[in-house]
């Protein structure tokens, strides 16, 4: 049975303007979401910075040999190792660690459908799509539904009956403080947790399935022959975030940990791991601040860029009637609606800027329009003078 075929589907003229029309509006409602997102953003983006600096002069370095009831309520930074009164145990697999977290990774080997289309615009405005389907068999760490495919005979998908898991010690001590889930959530540093052959007897004893089971490369492996693996074999392998020095920054409630409410609207609780001074916890967050805000003014200006797209498709569809003059009517949309969001989205920043923070958007204004003064006085001082011709006597007589 072949694991590729192709189909063919038309969409007449009439039918892609209806479809541009549902364009048009998905777009409008596309660019309303992003100014509004843009918006926002502005001020996430202060809102954040403002409760950082609230934090960066409220917060009290504190040891953590011993509790001070004197810091409770207080903003409090603190460094030290973490230990844990339990280990770390996936039942069923028989695997047993210490550590803050063991992470348990399943792949199953699966079909999975690709497609591949390639579009035509016909004399008279009309389109036909060529979609070509294959279908392969991948090791995939989710459930794919083969019942979605296009030609589903021949590719039926197993059900995937294990699944990925997190294993993570309830509570830790860090010193004299204690350490509960949302500190414990944050502490990052998962490494890969390599399986040796030692284990394989009380893997192998905890293990209930069916399928054969061995190591291979530091993973767990359930089916016939690792080389040539059959659908539903499985490929099963950890991660172990390591017991180690962390620093915390967040409010002190007797000996435990918990967000910090600034003023300025956010409420602070940061983990990092080794000991890290406060100074740069805070400047690292200020730092990733800096990148979300950007990264979702450049979202947004790509989505408004794609909504503005959107709006104006009907131009190029209606002009398809003669595929030439659609292909130019849509280059020239397409640069319409980049000048359109770069214009929407800058002048949304600007307002918000003016809405967020009036003091600074105005100092701002304030030191462009000097710059600029400066610059055309100094301009008009260049200007060569245009010379005074004196009356001729002579002439004159």
């Amino acid at each position: 049975m072949s694991d590729s075929f192709r189909e063919v589907t038309s969409v007449s003229w009439f039918g892609r303007i209806k479809r541009a029309v549902g364009g048009v509006i998905f777009g409008l409602m596309l660019i309303v979401l992003m100014v509004i997102g843009l918006f926002w953003n502005e001020g996430r983006a202060v809102q954040t910075a403002r409760s950082l600096a609230e934090g960066s002069g409220a917060v009290v370095s504190v040891g953590a040999d011993s509790v001070d009831t004197a810091n409770d309520g207080k903003l409090v930074h603190v460094s030290g190792p973490v230990t844990a009164d339990s280990g770390l145990a996936d039942p069923d697999f028989g695997i047993a660690a210490q550590g803050l977290r063991l992470s348990r990774s399943v792949e199953m080997y699966q079909w999975k459908e690709e497609s591949k289309s390639e579009t035509t615009k016909k004399l008279g405005g009309g389109e036909e799509t060529v979609t070509t389907y294959s279908y392969s068999k991948v090791w995939d760490d989710s459930q794919i539904d083969s019942s979605d495919f296009k030609k589903p005979d021949g590719h039926q998908n197993p059900p995937m009956e294990i699944h990925g898991r997190t294993f993570q010690i309830p509570e830790g001590k860090l010193v004299a403080f204690d350490l509960d889930t949302p500190v414990l959530d944050r502490i990052e540093g998962d490494k890969d947790y390599s399986l040796s052959a030692d284990q394989s007897a009380a893997i192998k004893a905890a293990y209930t399935g069916t399928k054969p089971l061995s190591i291979v490369d530091g993973k767990i492996f359930l089916g016939n022959d690792n080389t040539t693996p059959a659908l539903g074999d499985y490929r099963i392998g950890y991660e172990l975030a390591p017991l180690g020095v962390i620093s915390i920054i967040a409010r002190q409630a007797d000996s435990r940990f918990e967000p910090y409410q600034t003023q300025a609207g956010d409420a602070l609780l940061m983990v990092d791991t080794g000991n890290v001074p406060a100074e740069k916890m805070f400047a690292d967050a200020v730092s990733a601040n800096t990148l979300i805000t950007w990264l979702l003014r450049g979202a947004g200006l790509l989505l408004l860029t794609i909504g503005f797209a959107l709006f104006l498709s009907p131009i190029g569809v209606i002009l398809d009637v003669i595929p030439f003059l659609g292909s130019m009517a849509r280059m020239g949309t397409g640069i319409i609606a980049f000048v359109l969001a770069i214009l929407v989205g800058t002048v949304t920043i600007a307002i918000a800027w003016f809405w967020y923070r009036p003091l600074l958007a105005l100092a701002i204004l304030a030191a462009g329009v000097i710059a600029a003064v400066i610059v055309y006085r100094i301009g008009r001082s260049r200007r060569p003078a245009v010379p005074v011709v004196a009356p001729n006597p002579a002439a004159a007589a």
